[in-house]
Parts: C-alpha cells; structure tokens; sequence
C-alpha cells in the first residue's frame, strides 16, 4: 500500500522528470479545467453519473505541483541500497513509537491478528513505516497529486487516471470532499498509504461504525491492512524470510531475479545456497543478494515476503517491514 502503498509507494523509471521541467512554470499558472484532455475526463466521468459542473468546479481549483514529478521520478527504493535504506526505518525511535501504538491499540490488533491470520507486529511495522503509526501521512491535496500524475505525467498517465477517477468514486462512496484528503506524492492516503483502487478495495471498518476511515481512524486502518495483506495470499505462522549463506561461488545469477519465489530449497542447495533454518526442500523462495553494513547479505524470501512487496514493490521495502516487526517483537517480549 501499501504505498502501496505503494501504496501504495511507486517504482517507476527515474530521470523522467526532464519532460516537465521547461513546461512548469506554464502548467503552475493554468487551470486543468480549461484543457482538452481534462474535459474528455469530466465527460467520462459524467457517463458515471458524476455532477459535470462539480466535476468542472473540482479542476478548477485543482493544482500541477512540479514536487510531485520531481519526487516521483526518484524514490528511495531506486535510488538507495540496504545499507542507507535500513538507516530511514529500522531506528529505536520507530520500533518504540510501534510498541506504544500496539499499546494503545491492543484490542484492535488483536482482533485483526485473529481475523485475518498476520501478526500483531507485521500490521504495526508496515503503519510505522508508511507514517510513523499516522504522524506522517502527507502533505499534497489528493486532487493535486493524482490530477498532476494522471494529466502531466506520461510514463504512468494511463495508471494514474484510473486511480483518479477511483478518488472520485471513493470520496463518493465515503462521504468525504474531493478537495480535502491529504496524502503522498503518488496519491496515498491515510495510516496505511492506500492509493484510492486498493482504498475501495482492501479497506474495512473494523470498528463497525459504518464507515471506512484510514486517514483518521488508527482502528480502522489497522483492520484494513491486516485484510490487505491476507487478500494477498498470507499464510497465518508462515516465516517471511530466512538468512542464508553460500558453501561455494556461484556460476549462475539466481539472486534478485524475482520477487515472487521462483526456485526450490532443494535447488538451491544443490548449487550451494544454504539456510540453518531446515525448510521443505520443494518450496519455492526468492533467492535475494542485499548490500547490507557488513557487505553482502544472503536471503530467501517466502510466500509471505512476496507478500510484503504486493504492497510495495521493493525487496527492500518487504526487508524493512520483516526486520521492524521483528525488532518491535523482540521488544514487546521483554
């Protein structure tokens, strides 16, 4: 969520924001209102039953914001290994910060952990790393960042207004203004990041007062992502990931090829990738090579770490989430 979560947050090509950079100061000072292509999508969007002078009003007050493609054209996942990615999420400040909100939400986590099948502190870590557990969900109005990606974006134009057009139903759906939501850069809302599809989709109200509110309601957003990742295939008591270790150099690149598994243990062992976790030798995992403090890292990603990266594409992303959960594991133990 996600990011996407992200979620969703996005990987996409970088230095794609060259496009825009002579037509900035043009696209700032003019209404997406008064464009061909805005109109075409206010027709659209019509079609659906939408009010056309709302829709018309709504473009009006929208805004490019030239932050947006500058952002979105370099994310961290892109742009930093192990090394420096680890640095942002796994401090004492997140993991103690997720304590606390376990803490003060127990009765909540619980019942999602219950529900769905996906441990207290796997639920928490992707909250804490997608907004420090709700204290960082986004500075962009919505509207502007999906109307700035889906109009002046083209690498994903196409993506980005479909999930416009998903924000239009949701805030339909919800009850809530058009112009008020705030979110990321890739038009992520809420505790949990969820782009506006995956909003409509994965988000439940988990407190039963008959609305569905991520961006302000920590129970809610709890219940939401535990129902998002067990809609993702997790498999409650599953491992996530082991380490593993090389008995010898490798002549074939198995490492980082897919981040869905793709090669049995069995395999594996066979070309000398070995784990100290005795795992049934026809499993597929995701054989994974990061560049951590130490140097290199050894990893076998399983069905449960893919299903980290269904909420953000990153290998690291899934990594951060897995090392957060289990430090924040190790100190609600103690």
């Amino acid at each position: 969520m996600l990011r996407l979560t992200l979620l969703l947050i996005f990987l996409l090509p970088a230095g794609c924001s060259s496009f825009a950079d002579e037509a900035s100061a043009t696209l700032v000072n003019t209404s997406y209102a008064e464009r061909e292509d805005v109109q075409q999508f206010i027709s659209e969007m019509a079609e659906e039953g939408f009010d056309a002078e709302m829709l018309q009003n709504t473009f009006v007050a929208a805004r490019y914001q030239q932050s947006i493609i500058d952002s979105i054209s370099r994310p961290a996942e892109r742009t930093l290994n192990w090394d420096k990615y680890q640095d942002i999420f796994l401090t004492e400040r997140r993991v103690q910060a997720g304590v606390e909100f376990i803490d003060t939400h127990r009765d909540a986590f619980e019942a999602a952990e219950a529900r769905y099948g996906v441990p207290i502190p796997v639920i928490a870590s992707i909250i804490g790393v997608e907004t420090l557990y709700g204290r960082i969900t986004g500075k962009y109005r919505v509207i502007d960042a999906l109307s700035t990606l889906a109009f002046d974006y083209p690498p994903r134009s196409k993506f980005f207004r479909s999930e416009l057009k998903e924000f239009f139903r949701l805030t339909r759906e919800e009850g809530q203004s058009v112009l008020e939501p705030l979110g990321s850069y890739a038009g992520a809302m809420g505790y949990g990041q969820f782009i506006s599809s995956s909003y409509r989709s994965y988000a439940v109200d988990f407190d039963g007062d008959g609305i569905r509110d991520i961006w302000n309601n920590p129970v809610d957003a709890i219940g939401s992502v535990a129902n998002y990742l067990s809609r993702h295939g997790w498999e409650r008591g599953g491992l996530v990931t082991v380490s593993a270790r090389l008995d010898r150099e490798l002549t074939d690149n198995v490492f980082n090829v897919s981040l869905k598994p793709n090669l049995s243990v069995a395999d594996l062992s066979t070309l000398g990738v070995l784990t100290d976790v005795l795992l049934d030798g026809s499993l597929d995992v995701s054989p994974m090579r990061l560049e951590g403090k130490a140097g290199e890292e050894y990893w076998l990603g399983l069905n449960n770490f893919y299903v980290i990266t269904r909420y953000n594409h990153s290998k690291l992303y899934a990594m951060a989430v897995f090392q957060l959960s289990e430090r924040i594991q190790r100190s609600l133990s103690n």
